[in-house]
């Protein structure tokens, strides 16, 4: 019984590790890379400028970046 319980909470604490690891790379992926002005336009992107949030580029592929 005791065998049990310590497998289930180092079980449970691998999970949570895991479960913490995905969550630092999903928020790194999701955070939105910076694009030059010049990488912008060569990329076939549009420069858009966001009222109190700077300068963005739209690129044909639906993202916007903002612009360093």
């Amino acid at each position: 019984m005791r065998m049990r319980r310590i497998l289930g909470l180092t079980l449970a604490a691998a999970t949570l590790a895991g479960v913490s690891a995905v969550g630092v790379v999903s928020a790194a992926a999701a955070s939105s890379p910076t694009i030059s002005r010049d990488d912008c336009t060569a990329a076939g992107g549009q420069i858009v400028s966001r009222p109190y949030a700077g300068d963005a580029c739209a690129l044909p592929d639906g993202t916007t970046p903002a612009i360093t």
